[in-house]
């Protein structure tokens, strides 16, 4: 096949997300792989063009590698899922973010239209390279924009082979499009998108060519009798990739800064906790837990993991391979807090030393579970401390699923979202929403100087009536010794 853009297949399967950068860019990574179909006569050859639907804001593109079956086959396994394929081409998965609200996750409009799916010019014969070596590339307008290999994928294709053939007849020259790497965004009348694949350690290096498309804009508008196109903000950041070059305002984050982290650290958990009070805040304490480190403080921001009970079905399909446990634990950085619901559950251990150790050197600031911990004695002879339920022997599958990240959960009987301020100290583990970490924080070391007073008082023999809580003598007494300590 010269031009794999010439001809129809049966039908074209597309993954959603398949590439670890996409993912990382994302902010999410499945567990499995996804599908939606693509009608055939979206399929396009390379030197044509694509309309912009009047009205439409938003059309990305997505270089691809697309797999072209050679064969007809029907629940193949994965070992021999790439023996089905006949060739590789190149394809740009080309969608309308304006129109992904109607089609409420089906994609049926949005990547469906004429010529959404360009292939080729050449196909590159499947048994003349290794699947886990091909490279793609995009261009737009003669820049760079994706670059990735499929050294990268979260799925291969002989999984993907076998998968979709577990449940249909896969055909001979049926489409698989494998997903796109990082740097997908939007393309405007006048643009022309570029897409190669090849692979740059076979013998002469075989390319499927530049597949060309040039972008036009339509001009015959939607009609009333269905929906038209619609965006906001959100399917702005994700057809250009990040917010920035969406032209949208960052929203502010909260940094907890060093000398923040300095303060709160000056200041225990009890009156941290005293004042979380005063503002109406009692349910605050993760509560249950004991420190591997007593002595260091833990002062940091909320990631967050939940884990759900086993059953032995989802543990199959959830509990292995790079799981969202160790996601989560990859994902973490410096000041991070990895903060795990397990339920209260101590029955098993819901992190051990070799995820522990990966936290750490992650830069993270400590690790918080209402589950267990195994290897007790060896995350204890950490630098940074991991407050537990206390030591169980037993793996994580004897009792839970790993299974969502950053997310809000429940943790030792109370709230936590990603972002919190995590305080623990020996008095136990306090969370701060971070508005009120600022008020707070000052009112505690107001607090602390406050009882360094009293205390000094009473240890010189004053009683406490009048004195804890002081009244106006007290008061004006303390007023005369903060003036001698400034």
């Amino acid at each position: 096949m010269t031009d794999p853009g010439s001809s129809r297949p049966g039908k074209i399967i597309a993954v959603h997300l398949n590439y670890r950068s996409r993912a990382d860019q994302r902010g999410r990574t499945p567990a499995t792989p996804s599908y939606f179909f693509k009608p055939s006569s979206s399929i396009a050859s390379s030197g044509g063009t694509l309309e912009r639907p009047a009205g439409a804001e938003l059309l990305a593109f997505e270089g691809e590698i697309a797999l072209i079956l050679g064969r007809t086959v029907r629940r193949v396994s994965p070992e021999d899922g790439w023996a089905a394929v006949g060739g590789v081409t190149a394809a740009n998965d080309f969608g309308i973010y304006d129109l992904r609200t109607a089609d409420k996750g089906s994609n049926v409009r949005s990547k469906g239209g004429d010529g959404f799916t360009p292939l080729g010019p050449l196909m590159i014969p499947a048994e003349s390279v290794d699947p886990g070596a091909l490279r793609v590339r995009t261009w737009l307008n003669g820049t760079l924009v994706q670059d990735d290999t499929t050294t990268g994928l979260l799925f291969p294709f002989g999984q993907l082979v076998a998968d979709l053939s577990q449940l249909m007849t896969l055909e001979e020259g049926d489409v698989i499009l494998t997903g796109t790497p990082a740097g997908s965004s939007v393309a405007q009348p006048g643009d022309v998108v570029e897409v190669e694949v090849d692979s740059p350690t076979a013998a002469g290096i075989p390319t499927t060519g530049r597949l060309v498309t040039t972008i036009t804009e339509g001009t015959v508008p939607f009609g009333n009798f269905g929906n038209k196109p619609s965006v906001d903000d959100t399917q702005r950041e994700e057809a250009w990739g990040t917010r920035e070059l969406a032209g949208l305002e960052t929203p502010a984050v909260f940094e907890l800064t060093d000398e923040l982290k300095t303060r709160i650290t000056s200041v225990g958990t009890a009156t941290l906790s005293s004042q979380l009070r005063k503002r109406g805040l009692n349910n605050v304490s993760i509560d249950g837990l004991q420190s591997t480190r007593p002595d260091v403080r833990l002062v940091g921001r909320a990631r967050t993991l939940r884990y759900i009970p086993n059953r032995e079905d989802l543990f199959a399909s959830h509990g292995g391979g790079y799981n969202a446990q160790k996601r989560a634990f990859d994902a973490l950085g410096p000041d991070d807090v990895l903060v795990m619901e397990a339920r209260g559950e101590r029955g098993t251990g819901t992190v051990g030393d070799i995820l522990a150790l990966r936290a750490q050197v992650r830069g993270a600031a400590g690790i918080v579970t209402d589950g267990g911990v195994r290897d007790y004695d060896a995350v204890a002879a950490l630098d940074m401390p991991t407050y537990s339920a206390g030591a169980h022997p037993a793996v994580l599958g004897r009792r839970h699923v790993p299974w969502d990240a950053d997310i809000t959960i429940a943790c030792g009987g109370t709230a936590v979202q990603p972002g919190d301020i995590i305080v623990g100290d020996a008095d136990g583990v306090l969370v701060i929403p971070p508005a009120l970490v600022e008020e707070i924080v000052t009112d505690a070391i107001a607090q602390e100087q406050e009882e360094t007073f009293i205390a000094e008082q009473v240890a010189a023999g004053e009683g406490v009536d009048g004195l804890y809580p002081m009244n106006a003598e007290w008061k004006s007494r303390y007023a005369t010794w903060k003036e001698t300590r400034s």
